[in-house]
């Protein structure tokens, strides 16, 4: 089929690798603009952008898809249908309508459950022993389409959103590949969502990720897990130079007890509101992600250090 594909981070980059793979014509790429990123804060493009550019492929990074010269572009494609994995931007029903078969989504979640920006992040701070990957028909309404296909997925016990996102990634760009082709061969068939159990992925505020320590434990390690790697769930470690942060990449919950952001002994269990996490991977300020036995080689954190 002739599509557009719109989508900006590397969990896009697959699903735009897979459907290339598949031998579809893509005759533009959209992604968000080049942002600033790295040390040097240079402009650089998305990874779905230098998939495409990689490719040869026509790449567009159009601030607002809602502006008439973008719409008007995309109608000018004469598309057969339209694939959006993450864009990061919500499109007007002028674009969703343009495709002859109309506009589908990759969305990493079991909808209605967490809608919105954040799906997988969400679902591991919330607790969720089950997620999983959907395509479903777009509508002008946040994730409200109907789905065409499902493939589900459990999450580990030891599950951050980085290693949740790699499986979902591997398994929506599976499922994108076959319901293009049923979708090609008249053979698809949409669900409508149910009315209830609607949850919404907010996206993640700057203020959720300092760690507190007088929430329940489980709650921290959820927390720590959720927002690994990115942006990373942090905290201050007392130095004798003052306050450092440190992101919190990866925890266990242990049944110990003391008082909130104490250091139980010289391995890095902290207690919380209610039993104790286990850091098992950090990152200080400025450096590299460490287990915490090479971190603890560098900066010790004897028992009774109180982080704040």
């Amino acid at each position: 089929m002739r599509l557009a594909f719109l989508g900006t981070p590397d969990f896009a980059a697959r699903a735009l690798a897979a459907v290339l793979a598949a031998g579809h014509e893509v005759a533009c790429v959209y992604s968000q603009p080049p942002a600033p990123r790295g040390r040097g804060q240079a402009l650089k493009p998305s990874p779905v952008q230098a998939l495409a550019e990689q490719h040869g492929l026509m790449v567009r990074t159009p601030a607002s898809m809602r502006d008439p010269a973008e719409i008007a572009a995309f109608a000018a494609l004469k598309l057969d249908a339209a694939v959006v994995v993450a864009f990061g931007q919500i499109l007007p029903g002028a674009v969703l309508d343009a495709p002859r078969l109309g506009a589908f989504n990759v969305h990493a979640s079991l909808l209605p459950r967490w809608r919105g920006a954040a799906p997988i992040q969400r679902a591991i701070m919330a607790g969720d022993k089950l997620t999983g990957v959907q395509v479903m028909r777009m509508s002008e309404g946040l994730d409200e389409g109907p789905v065409l296909a499902t493939a589900s997925l459990r999450i580990d016990a030891a599950e951050t959103a980085g290693t949740l996102m790699d499986r979902l990634a591997e398994a929506g760009a599976a499922l994108l590949v076959a319901s293009l082709a049923d979708i090609e061969a008249g053979r698809a068939t949409e669900t409508a969502q149910a009315d209830e159990g609607i949850t919404y992925a907010k996206k993640i505020r700057t203020k959720e990720a300092r760690i507190d320590w007088t929430q329940p434990a489980d709650v921290v390690d959820r927390t720590i897990r959720g927002l690994s790697p990115f942006p990373g769930a942090w905290f201050e470690l007392p130095t004798d130079r003052g306050p450092v942060r440190v992101k919190a990449l990866l925890s266990a919950f242990e049944d110990r007890a003391g008082q909130p952001g104490e250091v139980l002994d010289g391995r890095l269990l902290v207690a919380c509101g209610g039993g104790a996490v286990r850091l098992l991977k950090v990152q200080r300020e400025g450096r590299g992600p460490q287990d915490a036995e090479a971190f603890l080689r560098g900066s010790a954190v004897p028992a009774g250090t109180r982080l704040a």
